[in-house]
């Protein structure tokens, strides 16, 4: 799998013709496209490129009302494959996200992912350059040493005007957060708004040094 040779036309391949791409290669049943639903985007994108593609929800139990809102219109106004994937059974809401935010993101969001992409060849994102500095030089495409597949990140180069654009071109809903200041959307205990002009992820576990949840490494 390491050898898979990415096309570097990808670069500045329009997104639903990296999802086609990536479907093409390893088979769409061997794909996995992640999505937040911070916004409606990527899911637009992918169920456009690849009809009936499996999206991927990972449950923390802290979602806002606000996105689990965004995830029923979505699904019916899409007709999405969605799947919804939990932390294990014995992982119940409570107070982590107070004393141990790392630890907290582990068990919500890194170990349901791994589980996600067990045995699977490619890992659709919707990391974008623009989401802040972690991002600023994040790929359309590449090999991830780390869980050992593709992970292609079809939004990167796309800017915050490219978004907007996109969601009136194809007449999606926004977040109901989205013009209330919140300009990275997680979970509802550690995400906040930020002021005009600062980093987009700022809201993101204010007050403490982590910027990334784990899943993006």
């Amino acid at each position: 799998m390491s050898s898979i040779t990415i096309p570097p036309s990808l670069e500045t391949a329009h997104p639903t013709e990296v999802v086609q791409w990536a479907a093409e290669q390893f088979g769409a049943d061997q794909l996995v496209v992640t999505a937040s639903f911070e916004d409606a985007v990527l899911v637009h994108v992918a169920a456009t490129a690849v009809p009936g593609i499996e999206i991927t929800l990972l449950d923390t139990q802290y979602l806002f009302a606000e996105t689990r809102w965004l995830v029923d219109e979505l699904t019916t106004k899409l007709d999405l494959n969605l799947r919804v994937m939990h932390p294990e059974p014995h992982i119940r809401p409570d107070n982590l996200w107070q004393t141990d935010v790392e630890a907290c993101c582990h068990v919500r969001k890194v170990e349901p992912l791994n589980r996600a992409l067990a045995g699977k060849q490619a890992w659709v994102t919707g990391v974008r350059r623009a989401d802040g500095p972690t991002r600023a030089n994040a790929p359309v495409a590449a090999y991830d040493l780390v869980r050992g597949l593709v992970k292609l990140n079809p939004l990167a180069a796309f800017s915050d005007d490219d978004m907007a654009l996109y969601l009136q071109l194809h007449e999606l809903p926004a977040h109901p957060l989205a013009d209330k200041g919140y300009a990275s959307i997680g979970c509802w205990p550690c995400t906040r708004p930020v002021a005009p002009g600062d980093d987009k992820r700022a809201g993101r576990w204010s007050g403490n040094a982590k910027t990334e949840c784990g899943l993006h490494v």
